[in-house]
This record gives C-alpha cells, sequence and structure tokens, in this order.
C-alpha cells in the first residue's frame, strides 16, 4: 500500500452574518373627531315633562367610534351634570302630588329603556 500524506485544512468562511435592522416606526397621531349631542326625553302624555341628557364620543378619521360615549343627563333646576336620571329630580319638589309622580313616571321610564346610551347620543329628542 502506498502511503499517501494528506493535511486537511479547514479555512474559516466568512457565514451570513444576519442584519438586524431596524425600522424606524413611523408614529402616526390618529387624530379623533369628538361628537356632543344634547337631547331631551319627554312623556307622551305630558310633554312639559321633560329631562335633558348629553352624549359626547370621539371617532377616528374611519368614522368609527373610539371607546365608550359619555352619556349623562341634566337635572332639570340646575343644568349640573348627573349620572342617573333619578339625580336629576334629586332636591326637586313639585306643588302638587301628580306632577311629583309624572316626575318619578318619565324617571322610571327613561331608566327602563334599552339601548339608552345610544338614544342619547343619535337622538333630538325621545317620547317615552
Amino acid at each position: 500500500m502506498k502511503n499517501i500524506e494528506a493535511s486537511v485544512g479547514v479555512i474559516p468562511t466568512q457565514g451570513k452574518e444576519e442584519e438586524v435592522v431596524e425600522e424606524e416606526e413611523e408614529e402616526v397621531e390618529e387624530e379623533y373627531t369628538e361628537h356632543e349631542n344634547e337631547m331631551y326625553f319627554f312623556l307622551g302624555e305630558r310633554p312639559e315633562y321633560r329631562i335633558s341628557a348629553v352624549g359626547r364620543w370621539c371617532e377616528n378619521q374611519k368614522g368609527e367610534v373610539v371607546g365608550d360615549a359619555d352619556t349623562y343627563f341634566r337635572h332639570i333646576m340646575t343644568g349640573s351634570r348627573c349620572d342617573s336620571v333619578w339625580e336629576c329630580i334629586d332636591g326637586w319638589s313639585e306643588q302638587s302630588e301628580r306632577a311629583e309622580e309624572m316626575w318619578e313616571t318619565l324617571c322610571q321610564r327613561i331608566e327602563e329603556l334599552d339601548g339608552l346610551g345610544q338614544i342619547v347620543c343619535d337622538e333630538e329628542s325621545f317620547e317615552v
């Protein structure tokens, strides 16, 4: 047998370096449009009994509502913000028992409405 000398050499090859490219994220501030709707609820049989409500919300540029609408009522005498319809008549006293019953009927009917928040944001007035 013939003796052959062989040498094996390792030549380092340049491997593919992974290049980490950090893409700069553009900060795109989305613009929102604020909306407000003030409306009132009234008794169908006695329209002079009415309670005002306000809805506020924001929409993005696509016209989609962002977050939840802020809805509230206004006190019948002071106009101050009330978080429940019953607060609207708090501290108010009518001259007659019948008138007090009408205010209570109005509050009860408003409270029982389905989709109250949507009504406040969409309507100008609403008969109950």
